[in-house]
């Protein structure tokens, strides 16, 4: 069992702090959170150790679980890996993309291992249908929240917009070409709603839409590839597959068939993918143990998480 901290004991923090207790994979030392009289509370109903200083939790681990305001995660990580130890850390990365190639950096020099927590990609409706994902050449993604004062410390494209560009980066094999965005703060101090086309050189293009001022949540993704339309409900952890094939010479009277201006006749599949329950936080924190007790590549790479902040940050500087 790998002996690790968690840095942070807010709302995450404590599901964090719950989860990898539970795990047979982690052996959970304590925790550290700036707040003494939170520190105190969380030791007082919870029963986890708390240290008094950031050195002293990381100094007592193997692995760092950084669930801190994104404001923190530099330094956090950066304390962390110069002392040896591998880093779980919370989405976004960092708050801006040179602080992030300096933590991927020095990750590198201290031959340490960090995973970070775009937590979709562990969604089972995603993980489902992402085998069957051949070249989208478009996609749409609708992430709708409502108000909630968590997160507003950062522009709703790295609370909320980054874990869609996230997944779009981990299925469009090809580089970013332009992106175009608009953005309104209506009720923080930044942008509250916002959306993006991203193109990237193959042609593939993606629209995102992410709000956390919306009247109901949404959180759904469909991908448009050649015969194929693939949709993926992140909230109800539903995924769906749309198939168009060529019609067999002797269709089912109840098959649905198009006929195109050319007379190109297409019948219609209907897959839906078992989706197996899990909990996908548990799932990224267990594959990272997996990954530093095997020497494997996490799942969420500090490279990966670094370009997903770069094309935020594209969008957010068009604002």
């Amino acid at each position: 069992m790998l002996k690790v901290g968690v840095l942070g004991a807010g709302h995450l923090g404590k599901i964090h702090l719950r989860l990898l207790q539970q795990s047979d994979k982690y052996e959970l030392i304590g925790f550290y959170d700036p707040s003494k009289e939170n520190a105190e509370h969380v030791t007082k109903e919870f029963g986890y150790n708390s240290f008094e200083t950031i050195d002293d939790l990381i100094d007592a681990v193997e692995v760092v679980d950084i669930v801190t305001p994104t404001l923190s995660h530099f330094d956090c990580a950066k304390k962390a890996i110069e002392k040896g130890r591998h880093i779980f850390i919370e989405k976004p990365i960092t708050k801006t993309v040179s602080e992030a190639t300096i933590i991927k950096s020095l990750a590198k020099e201290n031959n340490v291992k960090g995973q970070v927590g775009h937590v979709e990609r562990f969604n089972p409706a995603f993980t489902a249908v992402k085998d069957k994902m051949d070249s989208p050449m478009f996609i749409e993604c609708h992430r709708l929240a409502e108000f909630n004062p968590r997160g507003t410390d950062v522009p709703v494209v790295l609370d909320l917009m980054i874990h869609d560009i996230d997944i779009i980066l981990s299925v469009v094999k090809s580089e970013v070409k332009n992106v175009h965005a608009s953005g309104v703060a209506v009720i923080s101090e930044t942008p509250d709603i916002a959306n993006a086309r991203i193109e990237f050189e193959n042609g593939c293009v993606a629209n995102l839409t992410a709000s956390r001022i919306s009247m109901k949540n949404m959180r759904k993704t469909r991908f448009f590839q050649k015969d194929a339309y693939i949709s993926v409900n992140f909230l109800s952890k539903e995924s769906e597959v749309v198939r168009m094939k060529d019609v067999p010479k002797n269709p089912d009277e109840f098959a649905m068939i198009l006929q195109n201006a050319e007379g190109i006749k297409k019948q219609i599949y209907f897959e839906n993918p078992e989706v197996e329950n899990n909990n996908a936080i548990l799932d990224e924190l267990e594959t990272f143990a997996d990954a530093i007790n095997n020497n494997t590549t996490p799942v969420v790479t500090l490279s990966q998480a670094t370009e997903a902040l770069r094309v935020a940050q594209m969008i957010i500087d068009c604002f």
